[in-house]
């Protein structure tokens, strides 16, 4: 069964992107099938996977427009079990189009139906801004990751983000779950982060997930060359940590569906 994953927080500089690309490109390797598709904007996604502009032979922005069907737009990636689906908004006219676009929040929605077979996860990038395309990501998904950053900021960002899920639940996707709240840029025995830890816990203790991604230069620098951290330097402890976090999520799926398995059948009288 597909789970679709979006991956979203109204912040930007919490490692977002980051964690998209490199949870896709883990999941990948660890031989799931993957879309990864990018509704930011800013195409970071296409960066950090080496798609320059004249690689994208169309995105988001055409199947909005009604120009391209969702297949078309699909780009194999270097990773085998790896594709993605760039935004494609190569100009302002571009942005504000698609942006007036999504205000349908379940157009994503319904153009993702035909593909979900054919793969295991689909991991949605959002833009760092609530309602549009992050509403149409949230309308689709199964569930969210939230990735936060040690500082005071990312904890209202947070906030923000919970009272929104409750508005989607009841707008557009009443099974909308949090998949967990994920840490990243993690630096251990700073003030910061001891304080962020605290609130974390007192909070939002049942949504943390165990894995923890380190503060990691190659992380960085992968992004740099346009290439998934696991193809840049697979034993830097960041790739490490994007690994670990892969294996936890299908662990959490393997044992939901399990779960679902054995819930004993009533007796029908």
């Amino acid at each position: 069964m597909t789970k679709i994953l979006a991956i979203a927080i109204p912040k930007g500089g919490v490692g977002k992107t980051t964690t998209a690309v490199n949870l896709a490109a883990s999941l990948a390797v660890l031989e799931k099938r993957v879309l990864l598709i990018d509704t930011d904007p800013f195409g970071a996604c296409s960066m950090a996977l080496g798609f320059t502009q004249e690689k994208i032979v169309g995105g988001l922005y055409e199947v909005f427009n009604f120009m391209h069907s969702m297949p078309k737009v699909i780009h194999r990636t270097d990773i085998a079990f790896l594709d993605f689906v760039p935004i494609n908004t190569r100009n302002n006219q571009m942005e504000e189009r698609i942006l007036r676009l999504s205000e349908n929040r379940t157009l994503l929605k319904n153009i993702l139906r035909p593909i979900i077979p054919h793969y295991d996860y689909i991991i949605i990038d959002t833009p760092p801004f609530l309602r549009g395309l992050t509403a149409n990501a949230l309308a689709c998904a199964d569930s969210v990751l939230i990735p936060i950053r040690s500082g005071h900021f990312s904890l209202e960002g947070i906030d923000k983000l919970f009272k929104y899920f409750e508005w989607i639940r009841e707008a557009s996707n009443k099974t909308l779950q949090v998949e967990g709240i994920l840490q990243t840029m993690y630096e251990p025995h700073t003030k910061v982060t001891e304080i962020t830890e605290r609130e974390l816990q007192l909070r939002f203790r049942k949504y943390m997930l165990k894995t923890i991604i380190p503060k990691n230069t190659h992380l960085i620098e992968a992004a740099f060359y346009g290439k998934p951290a696991i193809l840049f330097n697979a034993a830097s402890k960041g790739t490490l940590a994007y690994l670990e976090l892969a294996r936890e999520l299908m662990g959490r799926q393997q044992s939901a569906s399990q779960q679902l398995q054995t819930v004993p059948v009533q007796n029908i009288a």
